[in-house]
This record gives C-alpha cells, structure tokens and sequence, in this order.
C-alpha cells in the first residue's frame, strides 16, 4: 500500500512537468528567431560604426600626410629660391613626392615659396578622395 500513493505523486509530478513543457512549446512557436533578429541588428550595427570610424580614420591619415608633403616641399623650394622659380619647386614636386603627395601648385612669392599638395585617398571602397594641404616657407622675419 505504500507504494500506490507515491505512484500517484510520480504520475502527477509527470503530468504537470509534460504540461508545463507543452505551455512553455506553444509560449515560444510564437516568439521563434527574434532574439536572432535583434543580435544580427546589433551586430550589424557595430559593423557600421566601424566601418564609418575607419573611414574618417583613413581621411585624417590622408589629410596629415598632405599636410606633410606640403611643408616638406615648401622648405625643401626654400632651400633653392635663389636659383629661381623653376628649381624651386622642382625641388620641392620632388619632396612632395617623397612623402606621398603630388605637388598641384607652386610659385615665389619673394624669398618665399607657396606650396599646395595633395594625397589621393579611397577612405571606403568605390570612394575616392583628394586630400589637399598649402604651406608656406622662407627665411624669418625679424
């Protein structure tokens, strides 16, 4: 006789786990897949925020590096002012070009030499930018 009431109490245990399984089924056919909905959101987010973050990065690096070519470029024209416009900024196409820009414009003003550079720069795929930087150099003024 003692093991019919714990009989009972196992099959009602049962009856009551299968039941909750069967609410817990039908609670989730009507939610399937949204939490993949939201990571694949979230992910793809991020992806974008990266991907805008690198290009600005890349836009910066490209404007420094022209910044660069231009005051480079300028002093090294400085450096040969005497000799005349054309070997100035021979001279200095030359160290633009060293430093990864291409010289745009060039000329004396003075002792002086005014230098625009500018670096090409593809910041995203299928985008394509011109970075531009001028600089000036010559001797102190006092």
């Amino acid at each position: 006789m003692s093991g019919r009431p714990e009989g009972r109490a196992e099959a009602r245990g049962s009856a009551a786990a299968g039941r909750r399984d069967v609410e817990s089924a039908v609670r989730r056919a009507g939610e399937r897949g949204g939490a993949t909905v939201c990571v694949l959101a979230v992910g793809l987010a991020f992806v974008l925020v990266g991907l805008f973050g690198a290009a600005v990065g890349t836009a910066r690096e490209a404007r420094q590096q022209a910044r660069v070519a231009a005051d480079f470029g300028a002093l090294a024209g400085a450096g040969g002012v005497l000799l005349g416009e054309p070997a100035a900024c021979g001279r200095a196409a030359e160290i633009a070009a060293a430093n990864g820009g291409r010289l745009l414009a060039c000329r004396l003003d003075g002792l002086d030499v005014l230098v625009t550079a500018e670096v090409a720069v593809t910041p995203l795929p299928g985008l394509a930018r011109v970075a531009t930087a001028s600089a000036r150099a010559g001797p102190v003024r006092g």
